[in-house]
């Protein structure tokens, strides 16, 4: 199972309603964050969430209200003694953005070992992160400067083991146990040999989750979004604002519910909302004409998402 939190659901300029871009996922006891705009770390706190539980930070693109908050959450992590080796992603030009941070700070940061990498503008499909649970995957998506969209897919976990069946089987060992859950087969004392199939339930898929903001509607945002379980989409506007998010290269509430459906995903969150909008109701309203299954993200509240079973044999009792 992973927890989406958004952090974050407002736009480009200052609201009080909302705060700037960023998203949390929570998968066993690590945080992914995607996106770090001002305040950030502020929305850490009101959530509940210990920061040095970050495993890895994902920024889309540099426009200040994705990756302000950046400085000031690398710095809160080394005054907490976060030990892990942090792994930061982001577009072309975050590195020198770091770099640029005033030089005392800078050597206040060199205690914090972190991992950058920065996402190669021609590449269709970057791994970005990858670890025996899950893998973070990226895509270009269509804005006004390079900007990257990410896929979290947790990874397939075995399905339960039989172990009573199993020992009717002759197998006892609990090395056999492990071999037959990693799909190996195995025999018993008698010479048998029994296949994982026998004695394994079936496979637990793993839950995904995409997160594409900013762009137009685009080819990488559809793949990115393909049969997620959950997707974040930015709604900017609605279609009576059509003309504004072509100028800007967002997204009305109608596209971003066109990718949820064409893209056959399960729910739909709607976010990165322009401050003309108090009430996202009409946003909402448009995006369900297209896609029933759709909410504004609240920040704050947590989504989960549980992982689901893949058809199998039926296990003998």
């Amino acid at each position: 199972m992973i927890e989406v939190i958004p952090l974050g659901t407002g736009s480009a300029l200052p609201s009080k309603e909302r705060h700037y871009s960023a998203t949390v996922v929570e998968h066993n006891k690590s945080l992914f964050l995607f996106d770090c705009g001002e305040g950030t770390q502020f929305q850490f706190l009101h959530a509940g969430l210990r920061p040095t539980r970050i495993e890895a930070i994902f920024i889309t693109h540099l426009h200040g209200d994705h990756y302000f908050g950046l400085p000031g959450l690398l710095s809160t992590l080394t005054l907490l003694g976060h030990e892990k080796r942090l792994t930061v992603v982001g577009p072309q030009g975050l590195q020198a953005f770091l770099d640029s941070i005033p030089s005392r700070m800078k050597a206040h940061e060199t205690s914090l070992d972190v991992n950058l990498i920065e996402i190669d503008p021609e590449a269709e499909y970057t791994v970005a992160y990858d670890s025996p649970n899950c893998q973070i995957t990226s895509r270009p998506i269509s804005h006004s400067v390079q900007t990257a969209g990410y896929r979290f897919q947790e990874k397939d976990r075995p399905g339960n083991l039989n172990v009573a069946y199993a020992k009717k089987l002759g197998i006892y060992d609990y090395t056999d146990y492990r071999a037959l859950k990693e799909g190996i087969a195995v025999t018993n004392a008698q010479g048998i040999r029994i296949e994982p199939k026998e004695v394994v339930g079936p496979t637990h898929r793993g839950a995904s989750f995409a997160y594409v903001t900013d762009t137009m509607p685009c080819e990488g945002g559809l793949k990115l979004a393909e049969q997620a379980d959950l997707l974040y989409h930015e709604a900017t506007f609605t279609e009576e604002h059509q003309q504004r998010a072509v100028q800007t290269r967002h997204s009305t509430a109608k596209e971003a519910a066109t990718i949820a459906k064409e893209a056959q995903t399960k729910h739909l969150l709607i976010g990165h909302f322009s401050g003309r909008y108090k009430d996202t109701s009409i946003l909402v309203e448009e995006a369900r004409q297209v896609f029933k299954n759709t909410d504004a993200a609240e920040e704050l509240k947590r989504y989960a998402i549980m992982d689901t079973v893949a058809p199998s044999e039926h296990l003998k009792p």
